[in-house]
């Protein structure tokens, strides 16, 4: 009897069976990417002044969740945190979050100056970060100061940061923002303005950190009696110059934020950065005097070193002048002529040796109570 005469009979036992998932129907704006876990540090959804708990692995699911909470009738929005991400992780970020694909270029070769960009109603910030760069001595420190940068997306329900060198870590700031939910429920655009004020903090603190080297090396530079190396000078005023390239062109971006962008950004947030404006200020003002410090260090380094070739020129010259005394008579005496009384005299070599002799002992005392010797 073959199996189909029993209609309804399975050969194969409820265990046996091949399992078939129904095909679930999610629907999505964006495509779904894989978890981007390497180069993402935090990703947090922010409602009404507070960090929500959830936990999020993508991009996509914490906007989504914006988006509802957008739906319900109240404010909120993701902060992503991503360090030195490649081309491609960055590319799932913009498709994501509608970025600006010269913007999302900057954000992964970095290098860039301070700036401020905007594309439609999303800016795009970008901060030179600073790092000082403990050392026992100024003299033997083959670096003072560290770079790096910090790229800061921000529309109005998202902020994307992208971080790049070892220092310079946002958890600071994020945990600063967590516990001031009045500054949190002002929108995206507050963790913009936290993560500058932290930034400009920074050169504060570096830059009262190289006030000390600065006295350092001039202690160093016009010490008595010490041999000058002018090679520190120059290496204080190469970091110098680095941090000066750090923090003066910000003041344009600032400015930008205050004038240029107020249909984004709200007054109270502006009151706010005028005051990350004028410490930026602070900053740049005490760099430069730093710069204009280490240039006059250069040129009494460089006077310093002038007064010593001086110094060892006219002993060169005292000698040169002591010697020539008694090479003039030996020069005289040795040119061998037939009719020179004074050869036959029997003082004549003691005579001339004691004249020598005191001759060079008289410019000796000359040139010895003139300095020169």
């Amino acid at each position: 009897m073959g199996v189909e005469m029993f209609p309804g009979f399975d050969p194969l036992p409820e265990a046996l069976r091949p399992v078939t998932k129904p095909r679930l129907y999610t629907p999505h704006v964006h495509p779904i990417f894989p978890p981007l876990t390497e180069p993402l540090v935090d990703c947090g959804v922010y409602v009404g002044g507070h960090r929500l708990p959830d936990k999020y692995t993508t991009y996509t699911a914490a906007l989504s969740r914006v988006r509802e909470i957008e739906l319900m009738g109240n404010e909120g929005f993701v902060w992503i945190g991503l360090h030195e991400p490649e081309a491609s992780h960055m590319h799932n970020v913009a498709d994501v979050f509608g970025l600006h694909p010269l913007a999302v270029e900057d954000a992964v070769h970095a290098h860039q100056r301070p700036k401020l960009e905007r594309y439609d109603d999303t800016l795009f910030l970008v901060l030179k970060t600073v790092n000082y760069v403990p050392h026992e001595s100024v003299v033997l420190a083959r670096q003072i100061v560290e770079t790096g940068e910090v790229m800061i997306f921000v529309g109005k329900n998202f902020v994307v940061t992208v971080r790049h060198g070892e220092h310079g870590e946002l958890s600071e700031v994020r945990k600063r923002m967590d516990t001031d939910p009045e500054h949190l429920r002002l929108g995206s655009y507050a963790v913009m303005h936290a993560i500058s004020d932290y930034v400009v903090d920074r050169y504060l603190a570096v830059t009262n950190l190289m006030e000390g080297d600065i006295d350092a090396i001039e202690e160093v530079a016009f010490a008595p009696g010490r041999k000058l190396n002018v090679e520190p000078i120059y290496l204080l005023k190469r970091e110098v110059i680095e941090l000066r390239r750090c923090v003066a062109p910000l003041s344009a971006a600032l400015q930008r934020m205050q004038t240029d962008n107020k249909d984004l950004i709200s007054k109270e947030l502006r009151r706010y950065l005028r005051d990350v404006a004028d410490h930026q200020t602070e900053a740049a003002d005490q760099i430069a005097s730093y710069d204009d410090m280490l240039n006059s260090l250069v040129q009494a380094a460089l006077a310093r070193v002038g007064m010593q070739q001086n110094n060892d020129m006219r002993k060169m010259a005292a000698w040169a002048g002591i010697v020539a005394m008694p090479t003039m008579v030996a020069a005289i005496y040795g040119m061998n002529f037939r009719f020179m009384p004074e050869l036959n005299w029997t003082w004549s070599y003691p005579l001339v040796m004691a004249g020598m002799t005191i001759v060079c002992l008289v410019l000796y005392w000359q040139f010895r109570n003139r300095n020169w010797l």
